[in-house]
C-alpha cells in the first residue's frame, strides 16, 4: 500500500526552478562562491539510484513560502503551531546564533540521544565539536546562518541553513532530547521561516532534505511543516 502512494506522490510531485543566483557573489566573501558552486555542482550529479535523474532533483522537500509569514503560519498545521504556542509559553526563545559561543552546548545537544531518525554517526555524538570559521556575509543574497533556540542562556536547539538566492535550505538541525516534548524544534522551523522571509528578500522556497529516503515518522514531521516532495530545476544563475 505505502508503495503505491509512493508511486501517485512521485507522479504528481509539482515542479519548480530555483535561481541559485550565483552572477550575486560578486563582492561578497569568496567563501561563498564556492559554496554556491559546490552545491550547484552536486545537485547536477547523477542519482545513485535513479540512473536517468540527478541528485536533488526529485522528491526534495519543499515548502512554497506565500508573502506573508502569518500566511505561512497559518500553511503549517495546526499541531505545529500547538507546538510553538507551548515553546513560546514555556519562555523558549529563537534567535540567530554565533555557533562558537556555544560549542559546549551544542555537544551536549549531539550527546542527548544516539538514535534519532536513525542512529546518530559516531562523529557526531562523541566527536570533538570544531569551532566554525565561516566568514560572515556582506550581503541578504547568499549566507550561511545558524540559528538556535535558546532558555535562560541555554542553546537547547540548532540549525544550520544554506541561504542561496530563492531558497533557504536547512542542512544540519538538533535539539536536546530532554527538551523535544516542550516545542523546541518547531518553534526553530517556523522562526527560522519568518527569518529567511523577512531577512532574504529573494527567498522563495524554503527546503528540509529530501522526502522519499525519510521514514514514515520523519515524512509526517515534515509535512507538518509543508515541507512536501517536489522536483526541482536548479539554475546557477
Amino acid at each position: 500500500m505505502q508503495l503505491i502512494e509512493d508511486i501517485k506522490m512521485f507522479a504528481g510531485m509539482p515542479k519548480v526552478c530555483i535561481d541559485l543566483m550565483y552572477n550575486a557573489v560578486a563582492g561578497n566573501d569568496p567563501f561563498y562562491a564556492g559554496v554556491v558552486r559546490d552545491f550547484f555542482e552536486q545537485t547536477q550529479k547523477r542519482h545513485s539510484r535513479l540512473r536517468l535523474a540527478r541528485q536533488f532533483e526529485y522528491g526534495v522537500a519543499l515548502c512554497s513560502l506565500p508573502g506573508k509569514f502569518d500566511e505561512y503560519y497559518m500553511l503549517i498545521e495546526s499541531s505545529a503551531r500547538r507546538n510553538y504556542k507551548k515553546a513560546e509559553r514555556l519562555g523558549y526563545r529563537f534567535e540567530r546564533i554565533a555557533y562558537n559561543k556555544y560549542l559546549d552546548d551544542v555537544r551536549k545537544i549531539r550527546q542527548s540521544a544516539i538514535v534519532r531518525q536513525g542512529q546518530m554517526p559516531e562523529s557526531l555524538v562523541h566527536g570533538e565539536v570544531t569551532p566554525c570559521s565561516n566568514p560572515l556575509s556582506k550581503t541578504n543574497v547568499h549566507d550561511y546562518p545558524f540559528f538556535g533556540i535558546i532558555k535562560e542562556g541555554k542553546l537547547v536547539a540548532y540549525t544550520n541553513c544554506l541561504v542561496s538566492g530563492e531558497v533557504c535550505m536547512i542542512e544540519h538541525m538538533f535539539g536536546h532530547a530532554s527538551y523535544q516534548q516542550d516545542g523546541i524544534v518547531p518553534m526553530l522551523i517556523i522562526e527560522t521561516a519568518r527569518y529567511a522571509m523577512t531577512g532574504y528578500p529573494n527567498v522563495r522556497y524554503f527546503t528540509y532534505g529530501t522526502f522519499f529516503g525519510a521514514g514514515q515518522t520523519m515524512r509526517r514531521f515534515k509535512k507538518k511543516f509543508g515541507f512536501i516532495p517536489h522536483r526541482v530545476e536548479w539554475l546557477l544563475d
